[in-house]
């Protein structure tokens, strides 16, 4: 599996704050994620984008299918509500305590086309398993997710425990010393970002760069792993600049 680490360790992938990606970033940070269309023009303020071109977005949005229209309240579609899960499972890992067994999926099926073989890799990908060979791919079973019952169709899922050292492998898998030097990176850029416009695009960076974190087992990761203290400083800052955009 390549993590989504900047082409430059250390760095840091800051996207330009847009419309849509404020609307976006109030509602996947909110539970439920609906708000009406007054508290998302009010919303938007703080970061410097003015009413007429969020009722703009927010059309072009609902056409585009991103978002769901009921009367004045806007709410994410169905698969961005599946995007919120996986962002609120990157900021809050649901893990459990590691005895040394592996997760292990070996791809069964056969004459698949590129796109379907492009939708389960990122499929695996999103369940955090790295490809040890073309095919079979792996983690440490540290996980409490379920297994997706429709991928029995395409691999075999079961756990083993493989005979090369276990942190051994896991640093073969995974980038993870990259991962940390950016992970650092975006703590230092979000503490040193006063307005809320760069902190909350430092905090657009910061989820996506959770979306790539493993979640292994800390007797697998290096020293001073920057895992937990970025999604602290995630779920600190996003807290904060909801209440200033709602006015909460």
């Amino acid at each position: 599996m390549r993590m989504n680490v900047s082409a430059q360790p250390g760095g840091v992938d800051l996207r330009p704050l847009s419309a849509r990606s404020v609307v976006l970033s109030l509602l996947l940070g909110t539970h439920p994620p609906e708000l009406p269309a007054k508290d998302l023009v009010r919303g938007v303020e703080p970061f410097g984008v003015g009413g007429s071109t969020v009722r703009a977005a927010l059309s072009r949005m609902v056409a585009a299918g991103d978002l769901r229209r009921t009367d004045t309240v806007y709410g994410l579609s169905d698969r961005l509500l599946a995007r919120q899960r996986r962002q609120d499972d990157a900021v809050h890992p649901d893990t459990r305590a590691w005895d040394g067994d592996w997760e292990m999926a070996a791809i069964t099926a056969t004459g698949r086309g590129p796109a379907e073989r492009a939708e389960l890799r990122t499929r695996l990908t999103a369940l955090r398993l790295a490809e040890l060979r073309e095919g079979v791919w792996l983690r440490p079973a540290n996980l409490g997710r379920s297994w997706p019952r429709d991928l029995g169709a395409v691999l075999q899922h079961f756990t083993a425990r493989p005979e090369a050292p276990a942190r051994d492998l896991a640093a073969s898998l995974w980038p993870l010393a990259p991962w940390a030097d950016t992970a650092r990176a975006l703590l230092a850029h979000v503490e040193r970002s006063p307005r809320p416009a760069d902190r909350f695009t430092a905090l657009a960076a910061v989820v996506r760069h959770l979306l790539a974190d493993p979640v292994l087992p800390a007797v697998l990761l290096p020293a001073d792993w920057p895992g937990p203290a970025l999604r602290t400083a995630y779920r600190e800052h996003q807290r904060e600049l909801v209440a200033v955009a709602l006015g909460a």
